[in-house]
């Protein structure tokens, strides 16, 4: 069996992101750049089984999934502190879901191809108040990187791991303004993380 099927059980995904320091390094990326307040309404594509919720303030959580495992444990862990549905998020879908203030999408990027990841920025930027914005975090390649975390990011479950630049010039396709942040801290292991801060 090969880790990504392994990581498709929710409970497994959650061990193997604790063991790896990722509750630390979520802490301060909701902190540094999520900067949730109470009451915020918060739509997370790709959420898998929604652990950052352990970290969020009382907010209005929508949560998407592919996944119907991520999402039934999102159910079960979280019950009413969220909504979880099984959907891919379009703009479609949105004319249910609008008016949020942040939008996540939290390692999800990477698993998506140029086309795929403008969609995205569309979605989300359909899904925003005119002062919301997006956030998101993926594995990003470097010029000078150590071994260890190329090699690590080379055999991510994404196949679409991107430089700095690779992330920005999609984003700035649809948003005005897009801000990245190059972090090496959030895992205990060699990674590199670029995390974008989208308005218009």
């Amino acid at each position: 069996m090969m880790l990504r099927d392994v990581l498709a059980k929710p409970q497994v995904y959650s061990l193997f992101a604790r063991l790896i320091g990722a509750d630390r390094g979520r802490r301060l990326y909701i902190d540094r750049h999520i900067r949730p307040r109470e009451g915020d309404r918060i739509l997370d594509i790709g959420c898998g089984p929604a652990d950052i919720l352990d970290s969020l303030p009382r907010v209005d959580y929508h949560g998407f999934d592919l996944s119907q495992q991520y999402i039934d444990s999102a159910r079960r862990r979280f019950g009413s502190r969220g909504h979880f549905q099984v959907a891919r998020v379009s703009i479609e879908l949105l004319r249910n879901y609008s008016g949020f203030d942040l939008v996540l999408a939290t390692g999800v990027l990477h698993h998506l191809d140029d086309t795929e990841a403008i969609d995205l920025f569309r979605v989300a930027k359909a899904a925003l108040k005119p002062n919301g914005r997006l956030i998101t975090l993926d594995g990003c390649f470097l010029e000078h990187q150590s071994r260890v975390a190329r090699h690590l990011l080379s055999r991510d479950r994404g196949k679409h791991v991107r430089n700095e630049m690779g992330y920005v010039e999609l984003a700035k396709t649809v948003f005005t303004n897009v801000r990245p942040f190059l972090t090496s801290e959030l895992l205990r292991i060699p990674y590199t993380h670029v995390i974008l801060e989208c308005w218009q």
